[in-house]
C-alpha cells in the first residue's frame, strides 16, 4: 500500500507525526505540490491525502491505481467526487475536527473589536502612558459585551458553540439560516429571519456554508440592512461574502468593522480592497489551526484510512 501525502506541511507543520498513517503502508509526504506535479508524484499511489491541492476529473484519469483520497479537511470541493465515484475512489473527509478553536477565534476577533488589546498595547510600549496625566486613559472606544445581539447565520455545530460563548458572556442570541429553512428550537436563541437578523445584530457572525446560494450573499443590498455599528465576522468561507462591497461599507462608515479569517483567494491578491479597508481585521486562515484541532483532524483523518484499508470505510463522500 503505497500512501502519498501532497500537502502535509499545512497540517503537520513539524509538530504533529504521521504514525498512523505509516502503520498502513508505505508513506511519502510531499509539503506542498503543484497542480503539474500532482501526477507524477502520485503515480504510484494506492491513497493520496489531500488538504488543499485540487484533485480534478482529468488528474483522476491519469492516477489508474489510485483507489482512495482522504481529504484532510472537512471541506471537499478541491476533489471532483462525482468523477471519483465513477472510478471507484473513495472519498473521505474529516468534520467536525475545529469546532472550538474556529468559536474561539470567533470571539478573539470580537474580543479585538471591543477592547482593541493590541492597539493599547502598543500605545502603552510607545511611551503613552508613562506620558499620561491620568492613571487611565483609551485610544478606542470600548464596547462590553453583556447585552449585545450575537447574530449567527448558520447553525451547524460551530455555530452553537459560538453561541454557548456568546450566552456565557451574557449577550442575546439570534440565529438565521442563509436560506428559509427553520431548524429545531436550541435553548437560548431565538430563530429569526436573516433581514432581522441583519437590522438587530451588533455582531454578525457567519457559520454557513458556501453553496452557490451563498455565493456573495453579504452584499451591498444586505449590507444596508445593518446597523452602522455592527462588526462582521467570517470565519466561515471568503466567497460568503461580496468583498468589494463589504470594503466600500467599511469605508463608508456603513457598518463599524470587520473581522476576518477567510478571503475568496487565499492568499490573497495585494490588490484584494479588504486588505486597504478601514477597521478590518484579517486573520491569515487559522480558526482551525491550532495544535489540538489539528491532532484531532490526524487521529480521525488516519481513522478514515484505517477504515478504508480494512474494508469498512468511514466519513465517506457521495
Amino acid at each position: 500500500m503505497t500512501i502519498v501525502v501532497l500537502d502535509g506541511y499545512t497540517l503537520n507543520p513539524g509538530d504533529l507525526d504521521w504514525s498512523g498513517f505509516q502503520a498502513l503502508g508505505e508513506l511519502i509526504v510531499y509539503e506542498r505540490t503543484a497542480e503539474s506535479e500532482i501526477v507524477e508524484r502520485a503515480a504510484n499511489a494506492d491513497m493520496v491525502l489531500t488538504n488543499k491541492t485540487p484533485l480534478s476529473a482529468a488528474t483522476l484519469e491519469q492516477l489508474p491505481k489510485l483507489r482512495y483520497v482522504g481529504v484532510l479537511a472537512t471541506g471537499y470541493n478541491i476533489v471532483d467526487v462525482t468523477a471519483a465515484k465513477e472510478r471507484g475512489i473513495v472519498v473521505t473527509n474529516v468534520p467536525a475536527y475545529s469546532t472550538h478553536s474556529v468559536a474561539q477565534l470567533v470571539f478573539a476577533l470580537v474580543l479585538e473589536f471591543c477592547h482593541r488589546v493590541q492597539r493599547h498595547s502598543d500605545s502603552v510600549l510607545q511611551g503613552d502612558w508613562a506620558r499620561s496625566i491620568d492613571f487611565s486613559y483609551s485610544v478606542s472606544p470600548l464596547i462590553e459585551l453583556k447585552g449585545q445581539t450575537m447574530g449567527l447565520i448558520g447553525l451547524g455545530q460551530i455555530g452553537k458553540q459560538t453561541s454557548l460563548i456568546a450566552q456565557a458572556m451574557g449577550m442575546r442570541v439570534i440565529a438565521s439560516g442563509s436560506g428559509r429553512s427553520v431548524p429545531e428550537p436550541v435553548e437560548g436563541i431565538a430563530w429569526v429571519s436573516l433581514e432581522e437578523l441583519l437590522q438587530q445584530a451588533d455582531f454578525v457572525s457567519l457559520h454557513c456554508p458556501l453553496t452557490p446560494a451563498t455565493n456573495q450573499f453579504i452584499n451591498a443590498e444586505r449590507i444596508a440592512l445593518m446597523k452602522s455599528t455592527a462588526i462582521l465576522i467570517n470565519t466561515a468561507r471568503g466567497g460568503l461574502l461580496h468583498e468589494a462591497d463589504v470594503a466600500q461599507a467599511l469605508n463608508d462608515g456603513r457598518i463599524a468593522g470587520a473581522g476576518l479569517d477567510v478571503l475568496t483567494i487565499e492568499p490573497p491578491k495585494s490588490d484584494n480592497p479588504l486588505l486597504h479597508a478601514k477597521n478590518v481585521i484579517i486573520t491569515p486562515h487559522i480558526a482551525w489551526a491550532t495544535k489540538e484541532a489539528r491532532a484531532r483532524l490526524m487521529e480521525v483523518a488516519s481513522q478514515n484510512a484505517r477504515g478504508f484499508v480494512e474494508g469498512v470505510p468511514v466519513n465517506v463522500i457521495g
